[in-house]
């Protein structure tokens, strides 16, 4: 919820420091609880509306319609097409399975994500989300596994920290569970992984 709040406010204030003008909004709305929705209302200039069904800024259509003060019609001209391209290129990268991926490591410490949780993150439903990933090629349930084998070699590669933190951090609750997982993984216990790895670097 913060991280949409920002983004939110961060649209609006590029619209006001781009046209030069004390934009507001038209409305704002947030699916979850927003905290301090009186300094949000002076931020936005408009009232708040929280449990919505979706995150949504709405701007007025003349604010819309201002050109930037920085705007540079024969620059636009020459510039369009490479941006036209790298917004592709984004958009092509993009993809579901990486989003969830990071709501997963974001949430993986001492629990166990589930995909309800993260469907509702991402504004649909479990069956939907479901469908979006084995559209991909994966499932939740891989991907769960894939994002505790990366996150415990990056942990594993941390000398501070020992392999209970390790198994906690990447959703275990005891250590036995993690050192069979981590057997599947890499064919050996996290402690020689750990040794191993080590001495590969000092090589």
């Amino acid at each position: 919820p913060l991280l949409i709040g920002i983004t939110l406010a961060f649209l609006l204030e590029l619209g006001r420091r781009g046209t030069g003008q004390p934009l507001t909004a038209k409305s704002v709305e947030f699916a979850h609880p927003m905290g301090d929705m009186q300094a949000l209302e002076a931020y936005f200039g408009c009232r708040i509306r929280s449990g919505a069904d979706r995150n949504r800024l709405t701007l007025h259509r003349g604010d819309l319609d201002r050109p930037f003060v920085s705007y540079n019609a024969e620059l636009l001209e020459i510039l369009t097409p490479v941006l036209d391209q790298s917004l592709n290129d984004q958009q092509n990268s993009l993809s579901i399975t990486g989003v969830v991926k990071w709501i997963m490591k974001r949430t993986l410490t001492g629990g166990h994500p589930d995909i309800r949780t993260v469907a509702g993150e991402l504004g649909m439903s479990g069956r939907t989300l479901q469908r979006r990933l084995t559209d991909e090629g994966t499932s939740f349930k891989q991907l769960l596994i894939q994002v505790r084998h990366e996150q415990a070699r990056e942990y594993l590669a941390d000398p501070s920290l020992d392999i209970k933190e390790v198994a906690f951090l990447i959703g275990y609750e005891d250590q036995n569970s993690f050192y069979r997982a981590f057997r599947l993984w890499e064919g050996e216990t996290p402690s020689n992984w750990r040794k191993q790895t080590r001495m590969n670097g000092l090589n």
